[in-house]
């Protein structure tokens, strides 16, 4: 019935345009009442980090602004997501609820639980695609089974049918005679007040979907070309820093396909990237106990080290190490870390500190604003050796040698350790090897204004290979 209003409930699809369900739902004729549910209450949900709650907070006011626009507007609930839509059908009279889907575990679940329950109740769900190029299940093997290897499934996503080309954002929503009663974006406390550890993060971001496709256009315009040469210089700004808008779905992997020029030079190391996240995704959906359990079973065995003090230094970003330190404080100052950068921390917290990659994966997941679950998880994996199409354990990065290939004038370090900016370049990335009177003209004085390195990189290698020939073969 055109009269009837249609429940859109959205989620990690912050947008309009390219969002299937609205699309789809406001093509209908009928009132639309857009949704959006903090769900911090169904079982098995991770908890969303404080990072990723402070873009949300930004995320929802710049979507109800763009809802606006077109003359609706976002209602806002708080609570267990199936009492939350049980409730405004109830409210509302609404007889369909359309969403795009999700992936992590407990989404899932709490999905498939949701369209039972409602289609029990005679309400039409209708679910889509917005997040994914493909489908988790649309590419297999030959043999029918999941990918473990990324460049075959990247080879078969790239031989694939072309993918739709996105859709356009509608053109205005017709709106419900009353619109059901929400709660207030403020109480929800998203963001940090007291203290207010994201206060750098205004400087950095500004989330929301025109933002993104301003980002992706600029990128493409003026860094694209770069981008496979310069991709691994955290010294420099070549990559796109469109993560957190694709893991709240304020941009999506069509628009960005669809934009690209192939024939530009980095165009297609850049799509390789997408296609890493579609890997991550692919993963994830086939094996969803991998955020918390080794993919692979031999690294059940592995005998990590209980080292509380070690995992503080890391956290704090006073390791010692230089371009490990400048990554852990930039992730806590800004909210993202440079892709390889990320690596090299990783590796310290897992290989040098024999530290589990789950707890690393814990502290991204609460401080990173790009927090995505799939990326996360495949992602320490990767590092630890412990998961699909991993890096081999004994690939341990050199954090002084990665420093000095990556950010070889130490613009990087400087940014964010600096207390030891006045190091000269040969000293920057090593400053326990300098000599006393460099330290001294430079303003350092190691375990004090700067720590000396709380393990020797050379003995922790020797550590971990040891470790990892006590582990059993798959």
């Amino acid at each position: 019935m055109a009269d009837t209003p249609v429940l859109v409930w959205f989620r990690q699809d912050l947008r309009l345009t390219d969002n299937p369900a609205l699309s789809v739902a406001s093509a209908i004729g009928a009132p639309i009442i857009p949704l959006y549910v903090l769900d911090d209450e169904t079982p098995g949900n991770l908890r969303m980090g404080g990072a990723s709650r402070w873009w949300l907070d930004h995320s929802l006011v710049a979507l109800d602004t763009s809802l606006r626009q077109i003359g609706s507007e976002l209602v806002l609930r708080r609570g267990a997501a199936e009492r939350e839509l049980a409730r405004l059908l109830e409210e509302t009279g609404a007889r369909s609820v359309y969403w795009n889907r999700c992936y992590e575990p407990f989404a899932v679940a709490r999905d498939t639980r949701i369209k039972q329950f409602l289609s029990d109740k005679g309400i039409d769900v209708h679910s889509f695609n917005a997040a994914l190029l493909f489908e988790p299940w649309e590419i297999e093997t030959k043999a029918g089974d999941p990918y473990k290897v990324f460049t075959p499934f990247w080879r078969a996503c790239l031989n694939a049918p072309p993918r739709p080309d996105p859709l356009p954002p509608p053109a205005e929503l017709i709106c419900p005679d009353e619109f059901p009663k929400g709660d207030r974006l403020k109480d929800w406390d998203l963001s940090p007040t007291q203290p207010n550890w994201a206060a750098e993060f205004e400087d950095e971001w500004y989330p929301g979907e025109d933002a993104a496709l301003a980002l992706l256009d600029d990128f493409l315009e003026r860094r694209v070309t770069d981008y496979a040469t310069g991709r691994d210089r955290p010294d420099k700004r070549l990559t796109s820093r469109l993560s957190p808008y694709l893991h709240f779905g304020e941009i999506g992997p069509r628009q960005i396909w669809h934009a690209v020029d192939r024939k530009q030079p980095g165009a297609d190391k850049f799509l390789s990237e997408i296609g890493w996240r579609e890997f991550c995704y692919h993963l994830l959906f086939h094996f969803p106990s991998i955020p918390a359990e080794n993919l692979r079973p031999a690294f059940d065995d592995f005998p990590w080290r209980d080292d509380p003090d070690g995992l503080r230094a890391w956290q704090q970003g006073k390791t010692g190490y230089p371009i490990v330190d400048a990554g852990m404080r930039e992730l806590w100052r800004t909210g993202w870390m440079h892709n390889r950068v990320r690596m090299i921390s990783a590796s310290f917290l897992i290989k040098d500190l024999l530290i589990d990659w789950r707890l690393g994966e814990a502290w991204f997941r609460d401080t990173l604003v790009d927090a995505d679950l799939a990326n996360n998880a495949c992602g320490w994996q990767w590092v630890a050796g412990s998961g699909a199409d991993a890096a081999p354990f004994f690939r341990i990065f050199n954090p002084v040698t990665q420093g000095q290939k990556f950010d070889p004038d130490g613009v990087y370090v400087r940014r964010f350790v600096p207390e030891i900016a006045s190091l000269p370049d040969k000293w920057i990335h090593r400053p326990w090897d300098a000599p006393d009177q460099v330290l001294t003209e430079a303003g350092v004085i190691l375990n004090d204004t700067y720590p000396a390195p709380i393990v020797d990189h050379a003995s922790a290698r020797t550590r971990a290979l040891e470790a990892f020939k006590s582990i059993k073969s798959d």
